[in-house]
């Protein structure tokens, strides 16, 4: 799309094996590392033809159904919503991912293809040994407590419509070019986002087509432009950004491979805040206004807060689920939370 004009911060120099974690999440904004995993053997591959990286690929896979995405020409690889959003414009199904390949390269070299994606794939389950040979340097005590996720997306020219993750990303554009549209995530009104199902991958999207945006629709969508930025990604180059970052991916050529991880800093435990909100949705929403700013204030006091405020004033043994919370305490506050909403 254009009329973005912000870059994103690009870092050069950057060790495979020194990535500055501490700095990224300090910072918690987007930055792109050139070519930190330019010396995988899936980019070596890729850049010599697009049958050597699917050779590559294949040679890690073992069988195991993959979850394949076509559309047809008409989508122009935007998957996205039908006409009247009651579904979606693509159909999903279970196949083999040396079929997938081998569709994806009988059209390599046409000017206009059906839409073919492979979606967020477990590396460590259909793709074993495959981290043995193209994998980040992961040395950080967050990734201790906290393994990333390691997934695979292949596909032709496509499109992920604006979303957000709830987690951390390091993303590497291992095969073919891709474009990164990036927002913060205070810019979700000004991206309009859709319906919460149905949804064409599972999160929420917005529901402006970037390439040709409605401003009479969406006409907040200007201040997005003006606050968003873009990461034009090659062979090699690896993507940090925070979570709840609105990005909006479109892989650029005929044949396009994705690895990313995802992770979180909190502890397993917690729960995720998406089930607060839905709850929010049931429970405050709809309440007049002047109950709605009383319940902000409690809000801003229990929850967004100094963490300890609460607490502070009161004696251990007296603190329960205003104290810190730990796996004990948690469970039991989700037993508590379980019996009410039972009720």
């Amino acid at each position: 799309m254009s009329g973005i004009a912000t870059k994103t911060r690009v870092m050069t120099g950057v060790s495979p094996d020194r990535i500055p974690y501490d700095d990224l999440m300090a910072a918690q904004d987007a930055v792109i590392m050139k070519g930190v995993a330019r010396d995988w053997p899936l980019v070596e591959a890729g850049l010599a033809s697009p049958q050597a990286a699917m050779e590559h690929v294949k040679g890690f896979y073992q069988g195991r159904p993959v979850t394949a995405y076509r559309g047809a020409p008409e989508i122009k690889g935007r998957f996205f919503y039908n006409a009247d959003i009651t579904g979606v414009n693509f159909s999903g199904s279970r196949a083999g991912l040396e079929a997938v390949l081998a569709e994806i390269a009988a059209h390599l070299d046409d000017p206009n293809p059906p839409s073919f994606y492979i979606g967020s794939t477990d590396l460590d389950i259909y793709l074993p040994g495959f981290r043995g040979r193209n994998d980040l340097v992961l040395n950080h005590p967050m990734f201790e407590r906290n393994p990333p996720l390691g997934s695979i997306w292949i596909g032709n020219r496509t499109t992920a419509t604006a979303h957000f993750d709830m987690s951390h990303n390091l993303a590497v554009c291992a095969v073919g070019r891709r474009r990164f549209t990036l927002f913060p995530p205070d810019q979700v009104a000004n991206l309009y986002p859709g319906p919460l199902e149905p949804t064409p991958g599972g999160q929420v999207v917005s529901m402006v087509d970037f390439n040709t945006p409605d401003f009479e629709r969406f006409p907040g969508f200007r201040e997005a432009m003006a606050a968003g930025q873009v990461a034009d990604l090659e062979p090699g180059d690896v993507l940090f950004y925070p979570a709840l970052w609105w990005h909006h991916v479109e892989a650029l050529e005929p044949f396009n491979i994705l690895v990313n991880y995802w992770w979180n800093t909190s502890p397993a435990f917690m729960d995720t805040p998406w089930n607060t909100l839905l709850h929010g949705m049931l429970s405050l929403r709809d309440r007049p206004e002047a109950e709605k700013q009383s319940w902000r204030a409690l809000f801003d006091y229990y929850i967004f807060g100094p963490a300890g405020r609460p607490a502070a004033h009161l004696p251990e043994h007296a603190q329960g689920a205003l104290g810190t919370l730990d796996d004990r305490s948690a469970r039991r506050l989700r037993a508590t939370l379980l019996n009410k909403l039972n009720r």
